[in-house]
């Protein structure tokens, strides 16, 4: 445990250098001024440059038949040729290495356009330019990689990213795949194997992952990951298979083997032992993608949602009017606004510079793939049994083929691509709690020294009586404070206000729990969770503001209603912040875990079928047969 904490803690970006909206709010300060005006979203310039691209892949996924994608399996060549030909793989790839030279802004629109459509083509396109080579390559590669690698790229050479392992997803320390220097120093050696690779199967160049030979620092062995430019050509790679899934019926995900895979030591990217850190970051801008896909999808819900609102009647008026359904439409206007809210301001702070969008991307991932998952729950609950029936069947009965089951078994997945909900709950916690980290842990943590201690003290007692008496009075509490907000200023005060209680109870937390608070798992989660709503209330009042300025008053009725509906959720959060249950709930697990309550599973036959018996014979031959709990 101490050697995966140290792990990821030496991948973390230590330092803030640039201000960061939600790092604020964890410390209790709302820095309206931060995204207030909206920076930017509309480049009439870069707008211009990408109309071209744009015009061609709307026109393209008009023509693409998702349901032969999803019922084959399979993603046909001419689509993935035509996609290259269009320039789809070097969107953002600077023009002088042949790509279209885009700007972040235009290429999230464009996976929101692409999500609409088809999932498949998403984690086609997505897995090879937020996390694939061409990312990493821009930020870390060195001139003479960017020149043999970048016009492959943009013209389509498919890459691929390869960390997760069978026993190493989000904890890296349990990496088996290693690459050691060849006794000439020219090649690192790699031999290991890759799990759930996307693009694998399909791809010419991968960002390989593995460990090089651990490095002592201060008297102590520090594990060392590197990050490797591997050719699929190269002798020893192979896909050893192809995995399929619920739903992305034609992603091109496998399992990868690499033996005794000589690649050479110009492929290293950025230096030996920075690959987790460069996965990390690069994941600060990948995470960018997500949130326009999820809101692309909400866009696409809403659409079905207030088409069939209107035209399926029962009890004599349109289902969209009966209360129960009218919650599920607005709910569905409202997040979706929201939604693409949240992803357009992280990926407008990103644009301007200046700003660490770390927790505003980790977020907004989180934050959209849930609130998408919910809409497309509702859309199917809207649609009743058209929303389970498949579109096939749907049309081979004289029905449109509206794909909602689809959408539904594509978007699943979001909740654990790049960061499932609870490791993203996991990595904002630990960032939101840095800043108290540096300042006092070492007051509290066991293996402290004397020195480390004093100096401890000497932070906190200059940082916390004037930080925690302004946690106590603020704006919020100005019944005229953010008027120029008009109908969303009483929004404003109250962020404003529970900003600052969320400042407080995570100190207080920390105080309660001390180191034990990293254990506090749901504490954590809450605290989370209420600054994940109190920055999508932000981003939709800034944004409606924003859109009204520019005629669209009707986006004030939109962030309203979030707000109203974010407020319930935040008070709860608070009233249940140190979890009265928990304690009952992890009893309930360890004792179901050490089959205490097996008794319940009798009476089925269960998923496992014969994989059970299987592993009970294969048990009972070299170990005394004991009952097993779960599954």
């Amino acid at each position: 445990e101490t050697e995966a904490r140290d792990v990821a803690e030496a991948a973390r970006e230590s330092e803030w250098e640039h201000p960061s909206f939600v790092r604020e709010l964890f410390l209790g300060r709302f820095r309206l001024d931060l995204i207030d005006p909206h920076p930017p979203v509309h480049d009439a310039a870069e707008e211009a440059r990408a109309k071209p691209f744009m015009d061609k892949l709307d026109a393209f996924l008009r023509r693409v038949d998702s349901e032969e994608i999803d019922r084959t399996g399979e993603i046909p060549e001419p689509l993935v040729q035509e996609l290259r030909e269009m320039g789809a793989f070097g969107i953002k790839i600077p023009k002088e290495y042949g790509g279209l030279g885009l700007s972040q802004m235009s290429y999230v629109r464009a996976m929101q356009l692409v999500t609409s459509k088809d999932g498949s083509l998403t984690a086609l396109l997505s897995a090879h330019q937020s996390i694939g080579l061409p990312q990493p390559l821009k930020l870390f590669g060195t001139e003479e990689q960017k020149k043999r690698f970048f016009p492959r790229l943009a013209k389509g050479a498919i890459s691929a990213f390869a960390l997760t392992e069978v026993d190493a997803g989000s904890d890296p320390a349990n990496m088996h795949t290693s690459a050691t220097l060849s006794p000439d120093g020219k090649h690192w050696i790699i031999n290991g194997e890759k799990l759930w690779c996307t693009n694998g199967t399909r791809a010419e160049l991968f960002v390989v992952m593995a460990r090089t030979p651990d490095v002592e620092v201060n008297g102590k062995k520090k594990k060392q990951i590197t990050a490797f430019i591997v050719e699929a050509s190269m002798p020893g790679v192979s896909v050893k298979h192809r995995c399929r899934f619920m739903g992305l019926k034609a992603i091109e995900n496998g399992v990868i083997h690499f033996e005794n895979v000589k690649v050479p030591a110009e492929n290293v990217l950025w230096g030996v032992g920075k690959g987790l850190k460069l996965a990390l970051i690069t994941l600060n801008t990948g995470r960018l993608t997500l949130p326009a896909s999820c809101a692309g999808i909400g866009k696409a819900m809403l659409q079905v949602m207030r088409t069939w609102g209107n035209e399926r009647v029962q009890w004599g008026q349109p289902i969209g009017r009966h209360e129960a359904i009218a919650k599920k439409i607005a709910r569905c206007a409202s997040d979706t606004f929201t939604m693409e809210a949240v992803g357009e301001l992280a990926c407008a702070l990103y644009e301007k510079g200046g700003y660490d969008i770390r927790l505003e991307a980790a977020i907004a991932k989180m934050y959209n793939t849930e609130l998408g998952w919910r809409i497309v729950d509702d859309t199917l609950q809207v649609r009743g049994g058209r929303g389970y029936e498949t579109a096939a069947s749907l049309e081979a009965r004289g029905e449109l083929p509206i794909p909602i089951e689809r959408a539904m078994r594509d978007f699943r997945i979001n909740l654990i691509f790049e960061g499932s909900s609870e490791i993203m709950r996991l990595f904002i916690a630990r960032e939101a709690v840095d800043h108290h980290f540096k300042t006092a842990f070492a007051l509290v943590a066991p293996d402290s020294s004397m020195g480390d201690r004093a100096a401890a003290a000497g932070r906190a007692a200059k940082f916390y009586p004037t930080w925690y008496a302004a946690r106590w009075v603020g704006k919020g509490q100005v019944p005229v404070s953010y008027s120029s907000h008009g109908k969303l200023a009483k929004h404003l005060r109250f962020i404003e206000r529970n900003t600052r209680h969320l400042g407080r109870a995570i100190f207080h937390a920390m105080v309660r729990f001390g180191p034990k608070l990293e254990r506090r798992q749901l504490v954590l989660f809450r605290a989370v969770d209420i600054g994940a709503e109190l920055f999508a209330m932000s981003a939709a009042c800034v944004r409606a503001r924003m859109l009204a300025k520019q005629g669209q008053k009707e986006a004030i009725e939109l962030a309203d209603y979030f707000c109203r509906e974010a407020r319930v959720r935040v008070e709860q959060h608070f009233r249940e912040l140190y979890g009265p249950n928990d304690k009952a709930m992890y009893d309930v697990a360890k004792h179901v875990l050490k089959g205490e309550h097996v008794w319940i599973e009798q009476g089925i036959v269960g998923l496992l079928g014969g994989i059970d018996a299987a592993r009970e014979g294969e048990s009972s031959r070299v170990a005394p047969h004991r009952e097993t709990a779960g599954v």
